[in-house]
C-alpha cells in the first residue's frame, strides 16, 4: 500500500517534533476531580511528567492542577480541549505558550561524605544557592528551588560526592504579569 499525502494512513508518518508544556488547570475541589483528569490522560497514552495539585480559594473551593507533559502541538491541543470538556473543570492555560509562566519545583537531596567531598557539596551548595535544613557528622540534606534544569544540574553534581537519595516536589507555575489565571 503506498501512503498517499490526502490519505489517513500518511499521518501515521508525519510525526511532529514533541514539545514539553505546562498547563494550569483550575477545578472545583470535590472528591474524584484527580482520578478524572487522571483517567484522562491515562485512558489515552499520554504522559504526565509532573503532576501538582492544592486548593487555590478555599471560599470558591477551587484547586489548582499543574501538569507538565509532551507530545506534538496537535496531541497537546487535543489534551486541552478534552481537559476543558471536563464538568469540574473551569478554565485551563498553557503556560508554557498562551500565557507565560513562572515555574519552580523544589527538592531534597542527600548527601553523605566526609572530608574533601563533604567540603566539595558544600561549596556546590553555596554556587547553587541550595540551603542546608538537615546535617549529621557523615551527612545533609539540601533544600533546592529553582527550574528542572537547575536541580537536574545540583543532582548531578552530587552524584560523585555521594548522593544518596532525591525528593522533588513536581513543577508548580503561575501566570506572570497582573491577571489571574
Amino acid at each position: 500500500m503506498t501512503k498517499q499525502p490526502g490519505s489517513a494512513y500518511f499521518l501515521v508518518d508525519a510525526k511532529g517534533k514533541e514539545i514539553r508544556t505546562t498547563l494550569s488547570v483550575l477545578v472545583d475541589n470535590e472528591a474524584g476531580v484527580l482520578a478524572r483528569v487522571i483517567g484522562l490522560f491515562s485512558g489515552r497514552g499520554y504522559n504526565i511528567e509532573s503532576l501538582t495539585v492544592a486548593e487555590v480559594d478555599h471560599l470558591d473551593h477551587t484547586s489548582r492542577i499543574t501538569i507538565v507533559t509532551s507530545g506534538t502541538p496537535e496531541v497537546l491541543e487535543q489534551i486541552r480541549h478534552q481537559l476543558e470538556r471536563l464538568v469540574p473543570v473551569h478554565k485551563v492555560v498553557d503556560l508554557s505558550t498562551e500565557q507565560p509562566g513562572i515555574e519552580r519545583e523544589m527538592a531534597l537531596i542527600k548527601v553523605a561524605g566526609t572530608g574533601e567531598k563533604r567540603v566539595e557539596a558544600m561549596r556546590m551548595s553555596d554556587v547553587f544557592r541550595a540551603r542546608v535544613i538537615d546535617t549529621t557528622h557523615s551527612s545533609f540534606v539540601f533544600e533546592l528551588t529553582g527550574n528542572q534544569q537547575k536541580i537536574d544540574a545540583f543532582v548531578e553534581l552530587m552524584k560523585p560526592l555521594g548522593l544518596v537519595e532525591v525528593s522533588r516536589t513536581g513543577v508548580v507555575a503561575i501566570s506572570r504579569g497582573a491577571e489571574a489565571m
